[in-house]
Order: structure tokens, then sequence, then C-alpha cells
């Protein structure tokens, strides 16, 4: 796999990445053994309002196949069976949940030169359908997805959009909500070797008149150890982020958000990620 563009899901994702990504304001721990050749584990509990949830994951690998299973804190199975290469840059994915027996579906990536497609079919008698195309390069993506609802006979989602990548920025415009809503974001490699990244989004909502709103945010590497990103965004919500590679591999991050507009306290949060 990999001939193609990148997935229509990728457009934008760098930026929503570096605005939203490892952020976390409750208290957040990660046990995750890695799966070297066969088998991987990962533990994961957050305790949240006094409440404690938290799930197992446990990953087996054999040849192209890659069967993942997680258990959470009420009782639910999930299972995902990923098979890569059973037709030429092809990939196909069962996952299914118990006891939810209509939760199956069936998902099929396709990768060509300049094209990838993605469609998924849910396993029920009232099946939701949905289908992906990204066309391009590594440079340029255009792309769209669509979403139907065979029980409602309704279209669930209609989006497009556009992406362009080059040495030390990426822009992407997402037309989304059926057309009711534009997504701009744009991200700027500042310094490569510092890591320094600034980034910004725009989202404008025909629905609700001149409704516009947007987030700024930026990462930066204080060292081969250490990354900060803050992040501001136009309701006044200013937030910071400072993680730690304490040990290879294991990560401890600090979240902090200061509300102006609320009379509370700033958000806090802790992230314990650790890696034998």
């Amino acid at each position: 796999m990999g001939c193609g563009p990148a997935p229509f899901s990728e457009i934008g994702k760098q930026t929503k990445d570096l605005l939203t990504k490892d952020y976390n304001f409750d208290q957040k721990f990660i046990f995750s053994v890695p799966s070297s050749s066969v088998m991987g584990l990962t533990a994961t509990g957050v305790k949240r309002d006094h409440l404690f949830v938290g799930d197992l994951n446990a990953q087996y690998k054999s040849g192209n196949t890659i069967v993942d299973l997680k258990f959470d804190t009420f009782s639910k199975i999930s299972t995902k069976v990923t098979v890569d290469g059973i037709f030429p840059t092809t990939k196909a994915a069962l996952s299914f949940s118990i006891p939810d027996h209509k939760s199956g579906k069936l998902d099929v990536q396709y990768s060509h030169n300049h094209a990838t497609i993605n469609s998924s079919i849910g396993l029920n008698p009232n099946p939701r359908l949905e289908l992906s195309t990204a066309l391009g390069n590594k440079d340029i993506v255009l792309g769209g997805e669509i979403g139907f609802e065979t029980h409602s006979a309704s279209f669930t989602k209609c989006n497009a959009g556009i992406g362009i990548k080059r040495t030390d920025f990426i822009v992407s415009i997402l037309l989304e909500d059926k057309g009711q809503t534009v997504r701009a974001s744009y991200i700027h490699h500042v310094n490569q070797s510092s890591g320094t990244q600034v980034a910004a989004e725009m989202i404008h909502r025909f629905s609700s008149g001149l409704e516009n709103s947007f987030a700024i945010g930026s990462s930066h590497a204080y060292d081969p150890y250490t990354t900060i990103k803050t992040r501001f965004v136009n309701d006044g919500k200013v937030a910071m982020l400072c993680q730690k590679e304490w040990r290879a591999r294991s990560l401890v991050t600090v979240s902090a958000e200061y509300d102006p507009k609320a009379k509370v306290a700033p958000r806090l949060g802790l992230a314990l990620a650790i890696k034998p």
C-alpha cells in the first residue's frame, strides 16, 4: 500500500493534530507494550469527574493480518481484523462489537498511483454506506466523500475538499455538512531543524448567517525530548501543553486551558504514557 495519494480523511489532518492532539484536561494513564512482532498490549485509564473509565487493547500480527481487540469498562468488546494485500494495493478490514450484533462493518481501501478509494458498508439489514475518493499525488489532492443511510434513504454526509502540500507549508479547504460549512486550514513549517510550526483554522457556517470561528496554534521542540504547544480560539480560550519524553518512548504531558469568560479556575490535565 502507499503508492497513491493519501486518503480523503488526511486532508487538513496535520493542522487539526497540531491544534488538538495530546491536549487533555483529565487525568489519563497509558501503559503500552508495543507489538514488536506478534503481540502488543495497551491499557488506558481516564479519571473524569470522579469517574474512572478505561480500556484494554490487544493487537496480534501474523503476516499481512492484524487483529485488534478492545475491552472497555462497560464490558463491551470490539474486534477489528485487517488484511493487507488480498488483491494488489488493496486493504480490507472487518470490525464488530459484542454484544451489539448490528455493529458489523466492512471497510475496503484501494490505492492507485493517482487515486485512493475508501468504502465502508454496515453488515446489517439496513446498512450505512460510505465512500470517499482522493485523486492527485503527494503535492496536491482533490477528493470527496458521501454517506448514505439505506433505512431512511437519505444522505448522512456529503463533503469535498482540496489539499496542497509544499516543502514548508500545507493548505487545505473543505466543504462540509452538505455544503453548509467551509473549513480552511494552514500549517507552516517555520524551522525544520527545531520542529517549529504554526497553524491556523477558520470555519464559516452558512446556516447560521455570518458566523465564523477560528483557532491558531504553534508547536516547538524545546529540545529533542520536550515539545511545547500553544492554542488560541476566537472565543477567548487559551491553552498550552508541555510534553516531555522522560525515558525512551515514555511521555508525560501537562495541559492547561484558561477561559476568561468562565468564572472557574483554569482546567488542568495530566497524561502519563509508559512504554517499557
